[in-house]
């Protein structure tokens, strides 16, 4: 995934969707509050005093329904500050409807949905069912002979519990789908600074070392050898500009290596660190992301060589059969006691070997008979295999 993808999705909805989402809970709570009120002040003809209190108690309901949208809502749920508040909203929602009567009994569908949030669910749901018989209940004393009327305040009892849990979950998981998204934007920002680094390492570390030992061979040539050390200054500028042209690739995000062209670079650099060079390259064509990879193993496997050994003998052998094809490099001159790693040993075999995986390939290191070490890189290359390879990222 692009980057840049990732960050246009981000700029254009950052904390938007979650805005958007409790925004719009908090209108349809507000509104059916405001209905109430409206309800009591015009149906019933309450006077403003009495107005005024069931707007309190109204909005101090509204207010806890509204916390399970907030910030702190996942630490109300399943605790015992969940289950204070939700007794303090039943307390503001029960009391007047002893004052208030039938314009009050539409409120305990708050409480209900409330209940379903916090409570957990079985007693949730029995709990709701309890709140809509019991609204059946009063309602059946407050207006005998009513049916209709009694039908049509527990039906809306019953589903505003249901559109207040419905809601409030639909805006906890947009929230938490944001709070996802933002989490992928940022793994998916890791791996590309992953990668670029991982590709600089395979770069960098080859060319400058090429690029130091020529040039040191140089410096001993120029009076000695004027004519061939022109010819390695004349190599040295071409590394300089395969690696300014290797670095822009890797900004782009692609990059493909030649494996014919990184096999002479390696030939010329070892013979540079007077490396005696045996090699022997038997391959067909090959997948670009098979070919482009070998190169790497042969790249990073070459910088091994001239960093960690003191090697006076390099063997580099690439093998293809009809299924896979293997690349072995092995160099003497390997120290008795393994180097002690420091900040700049970088971290090239791992990430040849994540590369080499992720081609359902296997790398294997370690030294050999006779003080010898030897990196050995197989990739399968069968029918099957390229198009597993198909969907896979270098």
């Amino acid at each position: 995934m692009d980057v840049g993808v990732w960050e246009s999705y981000d700029d254009l909805g950052k904390g938007f969707a979650p805005r958007l989402a409790r925004a719009v809970v908090a209108t349809v709570f507000i509104l059916y509050t405001v209905m109430g009120v409206l309800n009591m002040l015009w149906y019933y003809h309450r006077d403003v005093a009495q107005t005024i209190i069931s707007g309190v108690c109204m909005t101090g309901v509204l207010g806890l329904t509204l916390l399970h949208i907030s910030p702190v809502a996942p630490k109300l749920r399943r605790s015992r500050v969940g289950y204070a508040l939700l007794a303090v909203q039943a307390l503001l929602t029960y009391a007047p409807m002893t004052i208030f009567g039938v314009s009050f009994v539409s409120v305990p569908g708050l409480v209900a949905g409330s209940a379903l949030l916090i409570l957990p669910t079985s007693i949730g749901v029995i709990t709701l069912a309890a709140v809509v018989c019991g609204s059946f209940l009063v309602m059946s004393n407050l207006l005998p002979g009513s049916p209709l009327d009694i039908a049509f305040y527990t039906i809306n009892v019953f589903i505003m519990s249901l559109v207040v849990y419905g809601l409030t979950r639909l805006a906890t998981f947009v929230i938490a789908m944001n709070a996802a998204r933002n989490e992928m934007a940022k793994v998916a920002v890791a791996a590309e600074r992953l990668r670029f680094s991982r590709d600089l390492h395979d770069l960098l570390g080859y060319s400058l070392s090429a690029i130091s030992l020529k040039s040191e061979l140089t410096h001993r040539l120029v009076t000695k050898n004027p004519e061939r050390a022109e010819e390695e200054l004349s190599q040295i500028i071409d590394i300089s500009r395969q690696a300014l042209t290797d670095v822009r690739s890797v900004a782009s995000g692609y990059r493909e290596l030649s494996l014919d062209e990184e096999a002479k670079s390696a030939r010329s650099v070892l013979l540079a660190a007077d490396v005696s060079v045996h090699m022997e390259m038997e391959h067909e064509e090959l997948p670009t992301r098979v070919r482009t990879v070998l190169a790497t193993v042969l790249r990073e496997g070459v910088t091994n060589v001239l960093r960690h050994s003191k090697a006076e003998r390099c063997d580099i052998v690439l093998r293809q059969t009809d299924t896979e094809v293997t690349i072995e490099i092995t160099n003497d001159g390997v120290p008795d006691r393994p180097q002690q790693r420091t900040l700049d040993s970088g971290s090239g075999i791992q990430n040849l070997s994540n590369r080499v995986n992720r081609l359902d390939g296997e790398l294997t290191t370690g030294t050999v008979d006779g003080g010898h070490f030897r990196l050995r890189a197989t990739i399968p290359t069968g029918r099957r295999a390229a198009e597993t390879r198909s969907a896979a990222l270098i």
